[in-house]
């Protein structure tokens, strides 16, 4: 498993595509088949204010089709944190797409606990179901989803075994502080959290963001970094659970 913990820059969509199909290809050499993408590295948090949201388009726009084919030939799974607009409705969603290793959508979770101000480009998604990502059912949470015990605990109400997290969630203004733990204790489910690095501009810093592992309330591995790195990590299958003791780190 790799966890791609970048460091995007603000606003700058084009360079961020390039840099994450890097991080993917340099995954795919380590060896990962399953690969997670923090929230919203195509352009930053705060990305809004900066060039707006006429970018976004209805999906699969022309570069996440050409993205399905690059998964494809590599043949591994990719969470894909992407931004979308509905195409009937014109509403915006800060969504993950989980893409399978012949490159098509297996499913999707648009996040539903939209930061105000700071997502007010985003409407709340209004499902929330576990994908089946052979052969598993991966509960998927993006970021703030996991602050409060509901959409977990319904995710594995539904029969999710396993949590992933797409996250730009550092210590300040508002870190995470426990709740990842907290979620993995109350549902007894492994969450998985793919964090970020950075900075979005001079207002908010995500360089004390961590990209973690935690089980029955423990974190098992934890990472932080300055630049981007590929996060790498042995799973086993069986208990759902990493056989590493510790990320290994590759500098992009």
């Amino acid at each position: 498993m790799a966890l791609l913990h970048l460091s995007p820059q603000l606003g700058a969509v084009a360079e961020n595509r390039q840099l994450l199909e890097t991080a993917v290809h340099r995954a795919a050499e380590l060896g990962a088949d399953w690969i997670l993408t923090p929230e919203l590295w195509v352009c930053g948090y705060l990305f809004a204010e900066r060039i707006g949201t006429d970018w976004i388009l209805p999906t699969p726009d022309p570069w996440m089709q050409h993205f399905c084919q690059v998964v494809a030939r590599l043949q591994v799974t990719v969470f894909l944190s992407y931004p979308e607009r509905d195409p009937h409705t014109n509403r915006l969603y800060n969504t993950v797409f989980v893409i399978a290793a012949d490159g098509t959508c297996l499913g999707t979770h648009r996040k539903i606990h939209v930061v105000p101000q700071a997502e007010g480009w985003a409407s709340p998604g209004d499902r929330l179901v576990p994908i089946g990502v052979p052969p598993l059912q991966v509960g998927v949470l993006i970021c703030a989803d996991a602050y409060t015990p509901p959409l977990a605990r319904k995710l594995h109400e539904q029969g999710a075994q396993l949590l992933v997290s797409s996250a730009a969630w550092g210590r300040w203004p508002h870190g995470p502080e426990d709740s990842w733990e907290r979620r993995s204790m109350e549902t007894g489910l492994p969450l998985v959290v793919c964090n970020r690095t950075g900075r979005d501009g001079h207002d908010l810093s995500f360089m004390d963001a961590e990209s973690v592992v935690v089980y029955q309330g423990r974190r098992l591995l934890a990472a932080q970094a300055e630049r981007s790195v590929v996060l790498t990590c042995d799973w086993d299958r069986d208990t759902l659970t990493p056989l590493s003791t510790a990320f290994r780190a590759i500098l992009l």
